[in-house]
This record gives structure tokens, sequence and C-alpha cells, in this order.
């Protein structure tokens, strides 16, 4: 690294299963209130999972230009209106901004999948010369991220991040690198998703990877309730604007809260399954810590990876307590997904994007649906409802299929 900087977040979007814009998202959750419902964009009625978090009343039209929509899979079109809310809340004038200095980094786990499917079944039916000329660019991975750098004109660092459930996450700590390096003064970075199909929950059912709650969607997502059955598979996208701090106070840029540490690691344990003793949760948690320069008893909240599962809930919990040792009691640990399911690559993209709000506001959601605690999942789960809370630095995590793990830390700022 050329010099060793302070980074900042300047700028939040996200679109999600409670609403089409960032406040719509954490007014949702400060209430405990559920995204999650009974799947409506394709009949679900022949399949075992018929819930899902869907983004709801989503017209791209109302932001991007019809033309380019018609070239675009949903995955890009949720990832620019979430750019474009967080570069609009960020206040950037890519007039007055050297452009070759801002960057893009978005990850995704599935990229245009629902686009890829809809050709197929085309090429299938009525043959090859049908296949859609606009097919290639609109369902590769990386076309959000450089349709968002086409959008504003932005010449720096631009790629995307595949790694499952932590592409997102896997993004924001590349960002921060890159700006860290001295290659950016301003990184756009997150997550977008739009797998809610229904090859998708076929293949997902069939693992048993997904909540059966189909006649009560809202309460089918309880991390760490002993009655957990599965995660309920979302779709969203969330964004965030990284900046130098330097660079942010020149222009007198508002600032949510400065990024402190992040790290990635894998369990090289099994495809799906997560290390049973959460080594490598354990490491990536440690490492971002040491990473960060902040003492254990610094972190009073984590935003969970908390997927509503048998194996990841009871394994980031142990891992929790290794780490912090007696600390741990006295963290606030919630699970966004309790409200707005999985959304997969956008995940740990949003709940950056919700930790750092929780940072700004010094105020933790609930986990919601935490009727009958898990005897193996005993820390404070906030199940009471929203809770005002000193927030001197918080953790979140985001682990995945490959063995993937990413912690990132947020603090207050402080100037």
């Amino acid at each position: 690294m050329k010099n060793k900087c302070r980074v900042v977040i300047t700028g939040l979007g996200a679109l999600t299963p409670l609403g089409l814009d960032v406040s719509s998202l954490w007014k949702g959750l400060c209430e405990g209130r559920s995204g999650i419902s009974r799947i409506t964009r394709f009949d679900a009625s022949d399949l075992p999972v018929q819930i899902g978090g869907e983004v709801k009343g989503f017209d791209p039209c109302g932001r991007l230009d019809p033309k380019l929509v018609r070239r675009t899979a949903r995955f890009t079109q949720y990832a620019l209106c979430a750019a474009l809310e967080a570069t609009d809340d960020a206040v950037l004038d890519f007039g007055k901004l050297d452009k070759d200095r801002v960057g893009v980094i978005v990850g995704t786990s599935m990229g245009g999948i629902e686009t890829m499917m809809d050709e197929h079944r085309r090429y299938l039916s009525a043959g090859p010369s049908r296949v859609s000329s606009r097919l290639m660019p609109a369902m590769l991975p990386d076309m959000a991220c450089g349709q968002i750098s086409i959008c504003f004109g932005v010449r720096g660092p631009n790629y995307c991040t595949t790694s499952a459930c932590s592409s997102g996450a896997h993004a924001i700590c590349f960002a921060v690198q890159h700006i860290m390096r001295g290659d950016a003064d301003v990184m756009i970075a997150g997550g977008t998703e739009a797998a809610l199909t229904h090859f998708m929950v076929a293949g997902l059912a069939n693992m048993r990877a997904l909540s059966r709650r189909n006649q009560e969607p809202e309460r089918a997502s309880r991390p760490f309730d002993v009655d957990r059955d599965g995660f309920v598979i979302s779709e969203g996208a969330g964004i965030v604007i990284l900046e130098e701090l330097g660079h942010a106070e020149r222009r007198n840029a508002k600032i949510y809260a400065e990024f402190a540490g992040c790290a990635c690691n894998s369990d090289a344990y099994h495809i799906s399954a997560p290390d049973p003793e959460g080594s490598g949760a354990y490491f990536a948690m440690k490492e971002a810590l040491e990473a960060s320069r902040l003492p254990p008893d610094s972190i009073t909240y984590i935003n969970a990876h908390g997927t509503s599962t048998k194996l990841n809930d009871v394994v980031e919990t142990r891992a929790i307590r290794r780490l912090f040792v007696e600390h741990a009691d006295k963290i606030a640990v919630n699970s966004s997904k309790s409200m707005i399911g999985h959304l997969q690559g956008a995940g740990g993209a949003v709940e950056f994007l919700v930790t750092s709000l929780s940072v700004c506001h010094q105020k933790v959601h609930p986990t919601t649906n935490l009727e009958h605690p898990d005897p193996e999942c005993d820390l404070d789960y906030v199940p009471e409802g929203a809770r005002d809370l000193e927030i001197t630095a918080a953790l979140t995590n985001s682990f995945a299929f490959g063995g993937h793990n990413v912690t990132l830390i947020v603090k207050r700022f402080e100037g």
C-alpha cells in the first residue's frame, strides 16, 4: 500500500424486500416488519417452497432509460438504481470529480440467470436463430459494475466479485483496499442479486436449504430459533459510497461511519456446509479486528450472517464466543435476514449498509421470529424490538457456499 489512509462511508442506496430505498429498509427493520411473502412473480405451486423476498413495485423505467432497461438484466437494473440513490445521497458531483479516480466493484452470485433461463427456453422452443443478440451483454455477472461505470463515466478500478453469498462483502473489502493503496479517491461498491426464479428455488429446495413455512412466510426466517428450517431466498441490491476521508472533507460530505477493518479467508472444509468448529469464521473476525487495531471490547454490535439454517447459526455463535469470550455476552447480535431473507450476493452489502446505519443512528434493529431460542445459540440477539445502543464499533459477517468468509468492521466517525 502506498499510504495508510482513512476511508469513510458517505452514501447509501438499496432495493430490498422492505422497499425501493434505504429509508424504507431502515424503517421496516426497526419496526420489525417482514418483507417475506408468497412468491408472485411466477407460479410456484409445483414447488415445495413457495415463499421468498421479492422486490415489489419495482419499475426500472422510473429511473432508467427504457432503451437501457431493454438491454439489461434485472440484477443490473437493481444495481443501477441503488447506485443512483447512493450517489445522490453522497451528493457526488461527477463534473467536479477526477473520474479516473472513481471506481466500481459490484458483487453478484448468479448475475443474469433469469435472462439466461428465458433465452434458453426460447432456444429450445424456437431454435438458435431466435436467441437474442443481447443475451451475453445482459447476463454476464460483471455487467452491473460495467453499466454503473458507463452511467457515471468513471474510469477507475472496475470489476465484479463472485463468491456466492459473500460476493457483496468481498466487493466492499476490495474497494476499500483500492482507496488505501492510492488507486482511487471514491469507490462505488456493493452487491446485487435477482436469482429469485423457479429454477433457483427448485435447486435450493431440493438441497433442503430453504424454509418450507409456506403458510406463514413472515415467520419463515427465524435465525437462532430452535424451530428454524432453512433460509428464505430473496433479491435486491445494496450500494455504498466509500471515500478517502480527506476527499470527503474537502467537499463537506456527510459521513455515516468510518471503515475500520476487514478480512477474508476460506473454511477449506466443505462446499456447502460450514466448518462445525467455526474456525474460518473465527479467524475472519479475529483478523479483521486485528486490522482495525481496535480492542475486542470496542465491538458492541454484530450484524450476523444469521441465515436461519441449522448449521450456520450455531457455528457463527460458537465463533463469536471463541473470539470475544466473556465480552460476547455484552454484544448485541442481530440478523437482518430475519426480515429481508437472504439476498445472496447482495446480502453482505445490504448488511454492511445496515451496520453503517446502526453506527450512525446508535440503534440496532431486532431479530424477529426468535420465539424459542436454540440452547446452542445463547447470545443477545435483540429479540424484543429495536434498541438504542451506544456503538463504538460494529462488525458484520458474510459466509458462503464454497467456504468463503468475509468480516467487515465499521466504527463511529469522530473526525
